[in-house]
């Protein structure tokens, strides 16, 4: 359990990048005690001066802490950072929730190794982009056991909505099953808004039309905008979302899964991303309209 004779457990956030950091901020606004590690400085400066605690090693930032939250690029990283000493720093009985995106296999890993150190292990990957972190709107996917996840809720609700979807690695399955549906979304609104284009039609009014339909969901809301207004400045980038089917497609073949759609929107991701020796691959991925754009013989400003 979370230390009792604390009004608020002690916080520990590794990694405050993109998605990081805006939790990092939120959590400090909410009152927690924050240490924080990040590989590069900046980051972490810029929470300093809200109040957080700078370590300069993951083993530090963790020595304290009650519960430790990971926010990494990938499973390799984060296998890496975890079984490179942060599990032997942490204190029996410590929380960690990791809310990197990775591979469900290596979530249940790295909650049989915690055990094994008498360590917990939640993963809770999330859904929500930057603007969802910034707002504390996050969707929360929990694998996990449900006691856990309760003692986690607290923290977690200050980020967004929890969700506990099964045991270990569940919660990344889930992500894997929303960045499917994203990713195939995207591919169907940027092809969609460029039939419009290129049929004569405002693609802006087009999408504001069919906002009042069937076809009316969060991405065409906000990723179809960003397509339309031409900004593609990163909240979910292009090698995050190719990283992802990637590991949803070794999934599926693993359990017989067939997913066509996925396998393609991958192919139109890695086009787009690959392009001008990969310059691209930070692109938000809603920027895959310029792709399909460019398939179609479009050439669009901004």
């Amino acid at each position: 359990m979370l230390q009792p004779t604390q009004s608020r457990p002690r916080l520990a956030v590794i990694g405050t990048g993109l998605m990081g950091r805006p939790m990092g901020v939120r959590l400090l606004e909410a009152g927690y005690e924050v240490t924080v590690y990040n590989r590069s400085p900046e980051n972490p400066a810029a929470l300093a001066a809200l109040g957080a605690r700078v370590s300069a090693t993951a083993a530090g930032a963790v020595q304290h802490a009650d519960l430790v939250i990971i926010v990494l690029p990938n499973g390799s990283v984060v296998s890496e950072v975890l079984m490179g000493g942060v599990f032997e720093a942490a204190r029996p009985g410590t929380l960690f929730v990791d809310m990197s995106s990775i591979h469900p296999a290596i979530a249940r890993d790295l909650a049989a190794a915690a055990q094994a150190k008498g360590l917990r292990f939640l993963d809770a990957p999330v859904s929500g982009g930057t603007g969802g972190a910034e707002r504390g709107e996050l969707a929360i996917m929990v694998g996990g056991p449900d006691d856990w996840t309760e003692e986690a809720k607290p923290v977690l609700n200050t980020l967004g909505t929890v969700t506990q979807v099964g045991p270990s690695g569940s919660g990344q399955l889930a992500k894997l099953v929303n960045q499917v549906i994203v990713a195939v979304t995207i591919g169907a609104v940027a092809e969609g808004l460029t039939l419009a284009r290129a049929g004569g039609a405002d693609p802006a009014r087009v999408r504001e039309a069919i906002l009042g339909g069937f076809a009316r969901s969060r991405i065409l809301t906000e990723h179809g905008a960003r397509m339309i207004e031409r900004h593609f400045e990163p909240g979910g980038t292009m090698t995050n979302q190719i990283k992802d089917l990637d590991v949803a497609l070794d999934v599926a073949a693993s359990v017989g899964a067939a997913m066509p759609l996925t396998a393609r929107a991958r192919e139109l991701f890695a086009d787009y991303a690959q392009a001008d020796g990969g310059a691209r691959a930070g692109d938000d991925h809603s920027a895959l309209v310029r792709h399909i754009e460019a398939l179609s013989g479009l050439l669009v400003e901004g």
